[in-house]
Order: C-alpha cells, then sequence, then structure tokens
C-alpha cells in the first residue's frame, strides 16, 4: 500500500481535443491545478482525439503499467492518397484513382492484420533510434533505418465503406501506429491509404465515456478536480 496518499494521487481521463499535442494537456493540467507531477499514459497524435489517460503525483509511479494496456481506436481512413507521415497532416507524395473495391475485397485484406504483425515505425514519429528522436530527423529530410517490431492486432473490423473513405474499429497492444496500418492496408489494395481521423475510445479497462473535455476541467478550481480523480488504490484493484 502507498502511504500518506492524497484525494489528488489518481489518474484523470481527458477526451483530449484536436490539435493540441499530448504534452500540451499535460502542461495544461499541471499549471492550471498547480502539480507538481503530471504525466500521461500513450501518446496521441495532436490530430487525434479521445482518451489520454493523465496521471497525477504519486500516480506518475503507475504510468508504465497503465501505459502497457492495450489500446482501442475507431478511425477513418482514406484511399488513394498518401502522405509523408501517413496521416492527413503529411505532405502528400502520391494519388492514384481508387479501383471498385467490394466489401469483400477489403475484408480480405484487413483479414491480414489481425493477429501478430510486424510494422516499420513511420519517420514521422516520437520513437527514437540511437538516441535521436525520427520525426525531428524527417524534418531535416533525413531517413533512417527502422527495424520492424512486433505488435498484436486483436481485432480490426469495418464499420463503414464510402468510397474513398472506410470507416474502422481497432484493439491492438501497445506500440501500434493505426497510421501505419492504414498505409500498410493501402499499398495492398493498390491505391495507397492515409489515416485521416482517429478516435482513442479505451486504455485497458478505461474508457473514453468516462473521459472529461479539457475546457470542461479547466472551468474547475483544485478542490473541484478530486471527484474526477481516480483513486490510485482503486486503480491497483484486480479487476
Amino acid at each position: 500500500m502507498l502511504p500518506q496518499l492524497t484525494p489528488f494521487d489518481g489518474v484523470l481521463l481527458v477526451d483530449k481535443p484536436a490539435r493540441l499535442t499530448s504534452h500540451d494537456v499535460v502542461d495544461y493540467i499541471r499549471r492550471h491545478f498547480g502539480f507538481k507531477k503530471v504525466g500521461h499514459c500513450g501518446t496521441l497524435d495532436p490530430a487525434a482525439t479521445g482518451l489520454l489517460v493523465i496521471v497525477l503525483e504519486r500516480a506518475t509511479k503507475l504510468q508504465d503499467r497503465l501505459m502497457s494496456a492495450d489500446k482501442s481506436y475507431e478511425g477513418t481512413m482514406l484511399l488513394g492518397i498518401t502522405t509523408d507521415s501517413q496521416d492527413a497532416d503529411g505532405k502528400v507524395l502520391a494519388k492514384k484513382p481508387v479501383p471498385p473495391l467490394t466489401g469483400d475485397d477489403i475484408e480480405a485484406v484487413i483479414a491480414k492484420f489481425r493477429g501478430d504483425i510486424q510494422q516499420i515505425p513511420p519517420m514521422v514519429s516520437a520513437k527514437k533510434i540511437d538516441g535521436q528522436t525520427l520525426y525531428k530527423l524527417a524534418r531535416k529530410g533525413k531517413t533512417v533505418e527502422r527495424e520492424p517490431r512486433l505488435v498484436h492486432i486483436y481485432d480490426f473490423r469495418v464499420l463503414k465503406i464510402d468510397l474513398p473513405r472506410i470507416e474502422f474499429r481497432v484493439t491492438c497492444t501497445k506500440g501500434t501506429y493505426v497510421r501505419t496500418l492504414c498505409y500498410d492496408i493501402g499499398e495492398l489494395l493498390g491505391c495507397g491509404a492515409h489515416l485521416a481521423a482517429l478516435r482513442r475510445t479505451r486504455s485497458g479497462k478505461l474508457d473514453v465515456q468516462n473521459a472529461h473535455r479539457l475546457e470542461d476541467l479547466l472551468k474547475l478550481k483544485r478542490d473541484e478536480l478530486v471527484p474526477l480523480i481516480i483513486p490510485v488504490l482503486k486503480l491497483l484493484k484486480p479487476d
């Protein structure tokens, strides 16, 4: 048991808005409420929205444990356009016509990405190689060799097809690049693709339905935040 816990030693679930980085959210929370220690459990790209698990004060000791949880997302891939970042924020690299794909055509390709798969991390990412952050190298026009990494896709299903858009839901291990999934699927479909929109819906047993909008949180005073914080001891209880 952790000694001398306070009501502020816990987890805050934030529904991250688009255009902010995960670090921006951490910074807003830290400065507005005067916390000494704040962290997050799994980066969301600036364009992505949804569940961002924020750890406060002593709960930052649980950061690695919570970060290792499996994640669920809902997203949209756009066929026919590839970008250097594999998402909508990147520079367009190529445009190709989208063939008249059927649902069975798309399902046959997506089925290849269930289970254990190897992914090559995109150059525009926060991953470090030899101490250098990839996206910083990419900004300088540099490309370095990246080793494939093993990830696991528990569930990957199509929600809606409205070509050139495909809406989907995916549940995967930590460290999975959903935009790389879209890129790789586009390559197999022969027309290319990128991730047009992404929303994280779950992280382990934590659900975005219980998350709070950042703008609403920043209207609160420090003591008013207490009822929204999930205590450390509750997080440590087995399911």
